[in-house]
């Protein structure tokens, strides 16, 4: 009898490499699941270096303005200049083993399950510390003389009460105004039960004070001229972290949580420095007959205008 004409799902043509195609496909769905998932690193600022290990960032004070009197001669007046500096996290990864034997066997696809957990790790994690440096930004002082520092509300309240909740948002949008904060790309994150919390309030749900929240919907738009939005990653980071040692962050990241309920800020309180972009890698080990597949980045986040955020915390 002949040998059947095998179709390679994987090759390019029939000719290669039998895993080409599922490597592209394997590492568009972790992409995909990072992108879906991920709610947090498109709402802060975002650089991306070629190279180095740090990028650092001017911070530039304010300077006002007076009346000139004929005659006197201009001088100029000094601004003070500081700076904040980013350093690069080690390379963050998540990554699993699939054997060959035990894949083909499975009668169902495990790759794509797989593809969509590492894209969602990676995004947890970012997000979780992207939260806790806005909440860090809000504790922290001027980072130029003269300034503004960030800013916290203590609302004992604001995790039983949703009309005590609203209002201490509204003090949050009050605190962004009066540190000049623009009016665009203002933010609030909260947990779950927060966010559903505040849907029972009557003034954020009826359309006679705002149109794009949907009660029976159980969606929640905006608020206060914020974003809302909620995030599972939340619960993660309100929780006390400052014993918490991570081996491989290159910034601050830590500290006491438990108390925070929310954090409002702008697109400007937190940045991140990407060196290595979402990256996925898979390799067939022939003396362990299945695949590594391995789902990485190499960014850092920190702290740049501390004026631009707004804890809301029970304590």
């Amino acid at each position: 009898m002949a040998d059947a004409t095998v179709t390679r799902l994987g090759q390019i043509n029939a000719t290669g490499d039998a895993n080409t195609l599922f490597l592209k496909v394997f590492s568009g769905e972790v992409m995909a699941a990072f992108q879906r998932q991920n709610k947090l690193l498109p709402i802060t600022t975002v650089r991306t270096i070629s190279h180095g290990k740090q990028a650092t960032f001017p911070a530039v004070g304010r300077t006002t303005a007076a009346y000139h009197s004929v005659g006197t001669e201009i001088n100029g007046v000094a601004i003070k200049l500081s700076e904040r500096v980013i350093s690069i996290d080690d390379l963050l990864i998540a990554h699993t083993f699939v054997s060959n034997l035990e894949d083909a066997k499975n009668h169902w696809d495990s790759r794509k399950i797989f593809s969509t957990e590492l894209g969602s790790a990676l995004s947890k994690k970012l997000d979780q510390n992207l939260c806790q440096l806005a909440i860090l930004a809000a504790r922290a002082s001027t980072t130029v003389e003269g300034g503004d520092g960030g800013s916290v509300i203590t609302d004992a309240d604001a995790h039983t009460s949703a009309s005590s909740f609203r209002d201490s948002i509204y003090e949050a949008a009050q605190a962004l105004d009066e540190n000049d904060c623009p009016d665009e790309d203002r933010y609030l994150v909260c947990t779950p039960d927060q966010y559903y919390l505040l849907l029972t309030d009557d003034k954020v749900t009826s359309r006679d004070f705002v149109q794009s929240n949907n009660y029976e919907g159980g969606k929640m738009f905006r608020l206060a001229n914020m974003s809302i939005i909620k995030s599972n990653s939340a619960v993660s980071a309100f929780a006390d972290l400052s014993s918490a040692s991570t081996s491989g962050q290159n910034n601050t990241y830590r500290g006491n949580f438990s108390t925070t309920k929310a954090v409002a800020f702008h697109k400007s309180a937190v940045r991140t420095v990407k060196l290595l972009d979402l990256a996925v890698e898979s390799e067939y080990d022939i003396r362990r007959q299945g695949t590594l597949m391995v789902a990485k980045y190499a960014l850092g986040s920190n702290i740049l205008r501390p004026e631009s955020a707004v804890e809301i915390k029970i304590s």
